[in-house]
């Protein structure tokens, strides 16, 4: 097992992997911002370095930062959460030409995943279903552009080669609108993302967004820790996810898993990886490969049993994996609300003091969280400051109880999106299951 690992991150999922490490005698080190000295997982790490100014291009974005303080505290490996450098090719391959186990896939395979373009003719060679549309990147030739949307069939999305976010993709209705959007689109891509490489794709109307947890160990063993649903979105970032995904068919299920496990082995995956689809009229569109831990994981792990962040230590330490798909099945149903420091009714931010944290308890719920009273929320960073989970063994009885859950939960101090959550919970068509990614915002009229 790994000796010493350098947590490259910030927050909840920070704390989430150093109790991960502690359980398995891990002995960690937490790098952090000077406005983030007083963080949890900080005031608990056994060790901690300072790696540069609040703003993240200084700190959690700084690769020789990082690297060095691995180098000073003698940490074996790197474990970069989610967000900041967890999906950049450039820092995992730094960390490994430094000598330090990247706690994550190879950086080719980060690479490949990167690119939508190469990740989806990567899923087309494997044999998993992808959104129709260019073979590659779209060129300067207007005409053949039209003629490819036309073929496609509106409405098409154009969308950034390097984008994430919901950023880079622009939708299309009318021929009449097509040059342009794409001249927008490389604009937009240029400056997000360094690369203005744009492809189109087949817009869907009503489609759900679905995922499948994927666990490989290097040793050409793979599994899927089946589905989750994540369809609750607010400008394309997940707000509320559960799995199992509400009318899912075993088959359908069985035959999508494989189907990923098998692409993974193709392109030798090792550790954590999402496939994320859109699923509309009883069919899967692949949309993009996340190659690195994902914020909803604790559904999986609710439904599962398996601890996904252990699983990720111990494939890194070289070890295989303790279990095969046969030994998996689904408990009962969880759900995860993330929640925010921010208005429930503008979706500002709110940082500030956290006067009283009073977080929900009893049997099936889960508070992963970095608050404590008296911490303070700096301005510098995205906002989730928690995830509610809940488990049960319906889904009825885990929307009952995420509704209770959210009316202990105390957060004084600061404004979050708990009211928004308690309306969602109460909704007809989410506690019928099954609704759009288009749904949330067409109900708050955005």
């Amino acid at each position: 097992m790994l000796d010493k690992v350098l947590i490259a991150n910030r927050g909840e999922v920070a704390l989430r992997i150093q109790r991960a490490c502690r359980e398995l005698g891990i002995r960690t080190v937490a790098v952090h911002s000077t406005a983030d000295t007083t963080l949890k997982h900080v005031l608990l790490a056994d060790e901690t370095v300072c790696i540069g100014p609040p703003p993240s291009s200084g700190s959690y974005l700084n690769m020789p930062a990082i690297i060095s303080a691995a180098e000073v505290t003698d940490a074996e490996a790197v474990h970069p959460g989610f967000g900041f450098l967890s999906e950049n090719a450039d820092f995992a391959e730094r960390v490994e030409n430094s000598g330090f186990v990247w706690i994550g896939p190879p950086p080719e395979v980060i690479r490949l995943m990167g690119d939508k373009i190469s990740a989806k003719d990567a899923m087309k060679k494997a044999g998993v279903p992808t959104v129709p549309g260019s073979d590659g990147p779209l060129g300067e030739d207007v005409d053949e552009n039209a003629r490819m949307a036309k073929d496609i069939g509106y409405p098409v999305i154009i969308k950034a080669a390097a984008g994430g976010g919901g950023r880079g993709m622009r939708v299309v209705h009318t021929e009449a609108s097509l040059a342009n959007a794409i001249a927008v689109t490389r604009v937009e891509a240029r400056a997000a993302f360094g690369n203005d490489t744009v492809y189109m794709e087949k817009f869907l109307g009503r489609p759900r967004h679905i995922e499948f947890q994927l666990l490989c160990d290097g040793h050409g063993n793979g599994v899927y820790l089946f589905e989750r649903d994540c369809s609750m979105q607010r400008r394309h970032q997940k707000v509320i996810e559960e799995a199992p995904a509400p009318g899912l068919s075993p088959e359908l299920r069985s035959t999508m898993g494989e189907s990923c496990v098998k692409a993974c082995l193709e392109f030798g995956y090792r550790s954590a990886g999402t496939f994320e689809f859109l699923y509309q009229d009883g069919r899967f569109y692949f949309i993009e490969m996340n190659t690195r831990l994902q914020v909803e994981h604790p559904v999986t792990e609710m439904i599962t049993g398996v601890d996904i962040v252990r699983e990720q230590l111990r494939i890194a330490a070289g070890e295989k994996l303790s279990f095969r798909q046969e030994d998996l099945s689904i408990r009962g149903h969880a759900i995860e609300c993330r929640i925010n420091a921010e208005d429930p009714k503008t979706f500002m931010p709110s940082p500030g003091r956290v006067d009283l944290w009073h977080p929900p308890g009893g049997p099936g719920v889960r508070v992963d969280s970095h608050l404590y009273s008296g911490y303070s929320v700096p301005p510098f960073y995205d906002s989730m400051v928690a995830k509610l989970i809940v488990h049960s063994d319906s889904r009825g009885s885990a929307i009952s109880r995420m509704y209770v859950a959210l009316t202990e939960m105390v957060v004084d101090g600061i404004k979050t999106n708990i009211p928004l959550h308690l309306e969602i919970m109460q909704h007809s068509a989410f506690k019928a299951g099954g609704t759009d990614i288009h749904y949330l915002e067409k109900r708050l009229g955005l």
